[in-house]
């Protein structure tokens, strides 16, 4: 994760020793809030989920994946 500034909390090392962003038991990342499928740390996220915007093509596309789209109101999933 280099240099980004991740709450030690949300992070976890993984078989090799890096430090990546944790997942809990559903395999979710540990930030992003279940109700409103947002990230709960978005002004200090990664920049690898940086590079993945909020409603852009990427997202909209990976969330279609999961059976979650977006609508002018929130998620209907």
């Amino acid at each position: 994760m280099g240099d980004d500034d991740i709450p030690p909390n949300l992070t976890e090392q993984d078989q090799w020793g890096g430090w990546v962003m944790a997942r809990l038991d559903d395999g979710w990342c540990a930030a992003l809030d279940r109700q409103s499928m947002l990230c709960t740390i978005y002004a200090r996220r990664p920049m690898i989920c940086r590079d993945y915007q909020a409603g852009d093509s990427d997202c909209i596309g990976e969330r279609r994946l999961h059976g979650l789209i977006l609508n002018a109101v929130g998620i209907i999933g």
